[in-house]
């Protein structure tokens, strides 16, 4: 008899988290009603908005960087150098 409710009380303690769970039961998570009064074209102008707004985003971030050139072999060896010497340093 100990037994049995000792499985009976390991189920329900093992289930209790289960029940507690809320959200779709998709997987999707979301609040309750999300998105549920847009249409479909309301939610294509809305994802279309925002790439245009992370595009624009990104426009003037690669307008704001000074143009980067090329290194000769030269300066490519000197900073190599200057590199390994500063990781010598930060070893002792």
């Amino acid at each position: 008899m100990k037994r049995c409710a000792a499985l009976l009380l390991a189920l329900v303690m093992a289930a209790g988290p289960a029940f507690a769970q809320r959200g779709e039961r998709d997987g999707r998570g979301g609040g309750p009603g999300k998105n549920q009064n847009m249409s479909k074209d309301q939610r294509q102008r809305m994802r279309d908005d925002m790439r245009e707004v992370y595009r624009d985003r990104g426009d003037r971030n690669r307008q704001d960087r000074p143009q980067q050139r090329q290194l000769s072999p030269q300066e490519r060896e000197k900073l190599r150098r200057d590199i390994q010497d500063a990781n010598k340093d930060l070893r002792k």
